[in-house]
């Protein structure tokens, strides 16, 4: 490894330890989608894009909100106002990022955005448990990453010790009454299919109720797994399991 790789990792593993982000004018938004069905179950929502990630995964679908240093693309108060216009459209508002943890407006961010009467989602890896556990009481609904087995995710964040800090999180889910499913993308390269069984298995021992394995390209012209291949014994033992972006999409 170069000099220079081993600077960028490093920086990014300190970064993950860091304190949160503060930025003049509330949160830091990287992009924000005007409407969904999709990101936050049962409710029609607006997603709010927040800018700045710790970990770096090579298959991350949003790549341009990694930077925390880069401007936001809409100021917080716009964001409010064009939220306020939004009312008796949208139900719900889903924070993702990015991390929105990272950012230390986000419980101002969530309070104001249900004084406004929206329902609030996050969209999270998890990779700060007590920050994730200040917010809790403000949430209707997570969507926890689970990146891997535990021992593969520093090959998959980049980061040393991230894996720990993600299942803390959804111990601290198991306890907590807020909804929550947990998602993991996935193609052979990360790890085995042998092994995606065994993670499914280790997420039914703690208790999760709702898994989805979002099934992602190795790289060009590399086809997508089937569905069915995925689907058993993978989540066999999960009472609400899907598969998404396959071939076919399943689930039950």
């Amino acid at each position: 490894m170069s000099a220079s790789s081993s600077t960028s990792r490093a920086a990014v593993a300190d970064a993950a330890g860091a304190a949160p982000l503060a930025w003049p004018g509330g949160l830091r938004v990287g992009g924000l989608t005007p409407l969904t069905t999709i990101d936050f179950p049962g409710r029609l929502a607006a997603v709010v894009y927040c800018q700045g990630c710790p970990w770096r995964c090579g298959y991350c679908h949003n790549p341009e909100l990694l930077d925390a240093t880069v401007p936001a693309a809409t100021p917080w108060p716009e964001v409010l106002a064009f939220l306020g216009k939004r009312r008796g459209l949208i139900d719900g508002v889903v924070f993702s990022g990015g991390e929105p943890t990272l950012q230390t407006g986000l419980p101002a961010a969530l309070a104001e955005v249900r004084a406004m009467g929206f329902a609030t989602a996050l969209h999270t890896g998890g990779m700060y448990p007590e920050r994730l556990a200040a917010v809790l009481p403000l949430l209707d609904w997570v969507g926890l990453d689970i990146k891997g087995p535990e021992h593969h995710y520093e090959a998959i964040t980049g980061v040393p010790g991230s894996g720990a800090r993600a299942w803390q999180s959804l111990a601290l889910l198991q306890a907590h009454a807020v909804a929550f499913e947990c998602r993991t993308t996935w193609h052979e390269g990360l790890f085995s299919p042998q092994e995606l069984q065994t993670l499914g298995d280790t997420l039914a021992d703690a208790g999760v109720r709702h898994w989805a394995v979002q099934v992602c390209r190795k790289g060009p012209g590399v086809p997508l797994a089937a569905g069915a291949d995925i689907e058993a014994p993978v989540g066999a033992r999960i009472p609400r399991f899907e598969v998404r972006g396959a071939e076919k999409t399943l689930g039950r």
